[in-house]
């Protein structure tokens, strides 16, 4: 159980503080700001949590450990289930943090953080390039992941390698579709936002399956019989 509470909590904090710093602070921050407080989001707690639960806080990246054989099926179902928990108990933070200060407007005003395509992207990307964007943007994030927690070597350094590639990817993504490539950062503020973004979440959560299945394969094929 404490592998489960950690991928909540850790989920919890990653889209408090990743969303949270798109939403109030985005127009300060600017795209290099907020891809840094995700990549230093997950910095943190792969120090925090990572000898517990291996910090995944992404079902992206456990079903990529799973198609990698280091995970069961029973786990990666669990910590699906946390991790959309924990997404959802920061979002509503989120929220609460947001009505709070009555400049702000309401979170309905500044947003979540939530991800889109068409017209709740910036720069207007089609559907397809939406899912293209995802679909990359996570073979990446899931492959590189895979390949430093693959070795006690690199194991010390892990948590900012994948910090600093989730800051890179967001860097490419924000501006396309807000940067998912985590099914349950997605899931959260879809929820509380509604209308166009609950009915676009199905990309930010197929896609970045796609990529990850993808990168999983990928790795496994590498290293297969190593």
């Amino acid at each position: 159980m404490k592998r489960y509470v950690s991928e909540l909590i850790g989920t919890m904090v990653l889209v408090l503080f990743g969303c949270g710093s798109a939403a109030i602070a985005g127009s300060v921050l600017g795209n290099l700001g907020i891809a840094m407080a995700f990549g230093l989001s997950i910095v943190a707690m792969a120090y925090a949590i990572g000898d517990i639960s291996g910090c995944h806080i992404n079902p992206a990246v456990s079903i990529g450990m799973w198609i990698d054989g280091r995970m069961e099926a029973k786990d990666l179902i669990l910590y699906i289930i946390f991790q959309c928990i924990g997404a959802i108990i920061g979002t509503a933070l989120l929220a609460v943090l947001i009505n709070s200060a009555p400049s702000l407007g309401g979170y309905m005003a500044t947003g979540l953080g939530q991800n889109g395509f068409g017209a709740a992207s910036s720069v207007g990307i089609n559907l397809t390039g939406a899912l293209i964007t995802e679909i990359i943007l996570t073979f990446v994030f899931v492959f590189t992941v895979l390949g430093v927690t693959r070795s006690e070597k690199t194991g010390v350094v892990a948590g900012i390698v994948i910090g600093l590639t989730l800051a890179f990817v967001h860097i490419l993504g924000i501006p396309l579709t807000g940067t998912s490539v985590n099914p349950a950062r997605s899931l959260g503020p879809a929820l509380f936002m509604g209308g166009v973004a609950l009915q676009q979440v199905w990309v930010f959560i197929v896609a970045p399956i796609v990529g990850a299945i993808i990168a999983g394969l990928a790795h496994k094929g590498l290293y297969d019989g190593e």
